[in-house]
């Protein structure tokens, strides 16, 4: 490695630029940032450096540079148009013992500018040498997207807690081994939501629990897994699957999505198909609970949305009632996923103005819905798990009202590889051979919005 990467306390420093125009108005912004004082000379300066004149920071003087003005200080940026000048400068500055970096001219470098992503305290700082500035944006964007912008909060709460931890773990191992299960836990998820004083409290739990070896109560996340394509995950969620330890999923959890849990969490398949449920929904609010008071990080993980037809709400009012703090994390539902993937707007201004979402499979296992209200022109219907009820569906609808011409659409597995988009009407679906050979997830969409479908049809043009 030609270049050592390494932080500069700015606390005391001084800086000095010299040239004023925009290529060092970009170095003065970005030392700004930091707390060093600035001086800029230049004969002349553009109105950005221009703008700086009342900065309590910077110095701003405007004549050319003397040599004079290299004495105090700790880092030196030549930003001219004089090749010549620029030499001499970084000349004067190595023979004064004083870091140098003459700007888009890395041999006369001492040091360079990384590329920064600013969470302070946390700062990670990015280069290629100079040799591949794409590349490294890339990875910047890359790293911005994965680092949660709330990361700071983190970073201060672990100094907050810094020295307490030293003086009650004896050891580097043991200290170690204890932020990383704080860091990777719900402690942290509550201090990233600006939970401060409930993570206080259970910050001090862990480190009297670690301090006499007990393990305290775990928490719980409700994570919606969307629709089936792992792209379509919220960061979030997918930060948090890489974070547990026991993840406890359902049939609608796509394999793609399962690859992404971490390697060493316990899976635990509690799928439910019709008239074959793995495990009865109370015992699925039992194992949430059981699993957290052993201190794991329980993953629930559901497809779609845990509050659009998941039983999320179900749930965590056991979960209220068992003291275990939660969290939920909203998905893409699938009534979203289905709908994009297939070509079909919920909503358009020629055809619903309101869409509404129901239920195919109530929980005594008939389908008797409000038919009178869903049966109106000018809306969308999407009926969840519909797919066995889909004669009752049709003839519930035209009794009701709606023309046994309206467009309806059934969509299988949709938004991953195998997605299937059958279409009809209410009056000649069911005459369709290929819906009997559809499966569970299967999606109902019911209005003139499916009339859109061939021409808008662009996912199966990808595949």
């Amino acid at each position: 490695m030609r270049y050592f990467p390494l932080f500069i306390d700015t606390h005391a420093a001084q800086c000095l630029i010299v040239g004023a125009g925009e290529v060092a108005a970009r170095k003065l912004e970005l030392i700004l940032k930091s707390e060093a004082k600035v001086t800029v000379v230049a004969p002349q300066m553009c109105s950005t450096v221009a703008g700086y004149q009342d900065h309590p920071s910077v110095t701003l003087i405007q004549r050319p540079f003397q040599a004079q003005d290299l004495e105090n200080k700790t880092l030196v940026f030549v930003a001219t148009s004089d090749s010549e000048l620029n030499a001499s400068i970084h000349d004067l500055a190595v023979q004064r013992d004083i870091l140098v970096n003459v700007v888009d001219n890395t041999p006369l470098c001492q040091f360079i500018t990384p590329s920064i992503i600013d969470r302070s305290p946390i700062v990670i700082a990015l280069s290629s040498g100079g040799v591949a500035p794409v590349l490294l944006r890339y990875l910047r964007q890359k790293l911005e997207s994965l680092i949660p912008s709330n990361i700071a909060r983190l970073g201060a709460f672990s100094e907050k807690f810094r020295e307490k931890v030293k003086s009650s773990l004896a050891g580097v191992t043991a200290r170690r081994y204890f932020w990383e299960d704080v860091l990777d836990g719900d402690i942290a998820e509550l201090v990233e939501k600006g939970q401060e004083e409930k993570a206080d409290k259970k910050f001090l739990e862990a480190l009297q629990g670690a301090q006499t070896e007990q393990k305290v109560d775990g928490q719980v996340y409700l994570v919606g897994a969307g629709p089936g394509d792992p792209d379509l995950l919220t960061f979030r969620a997918l930060r948090l699957m890489q974070k547990a330890d026991v993840v406890i999923y359902d049939r609608l959890v796509s394999p793609a999505i399962l690859e992404l849990v971490r390697r060493d969490a316990e899976k635990i398949y509690v799928g439910k198909a019709k008239s074959n449920h793995s495990l009865p929904q109370q015992d699925i609010n039992a194992l949430m609970v059981k699993e957290a008071r052993k201190g794991n990080r329980v993953v629930r993980l559901k497809g779609g949305d845990p509050f659009i037809f998941g039983r999320g709400g179900e749930e965590i009012q056991e979960l209220i009632k068992a003291n275990i703090d939660f969290q939920v994390v909203p998905g893409i539902t699938a009534a979203s996923g289905a709908s994009t993937y297939a070509g079909i707007p919920l909503t358009h201004r020629d055809h619903a103005q309101s869409v509404t979402f129901a239920t195919g499979h109530l929980k005594d296992g008939t389908v008797n819905l409000n038919w009178p209200a869903l049966a109106h022109a000018n809306q969308t219907i999407v009926f969840y798990m519909g797919l066995t009820g889909l004669p009752v569906i049709c003839e519930k609808l035209i009794e009701h009202g709606l023309s046994d011409s309206t467009p309806i659409a059934l969509i299988q597995e949709a938004t991953r590889d195998g997605q299937r988009v059958v279409t009809g009407t209410l009056s000649s679906i069911n005459d369709n051979p290929q819906v009997a050979t559809l499966e569970p997830p299967t999606l109902i969409i019911v209005g003139t919005v499916v009339s859109l479908h061939k021409e808008l049809d662009w996912f199966s043009q990808t595949q």
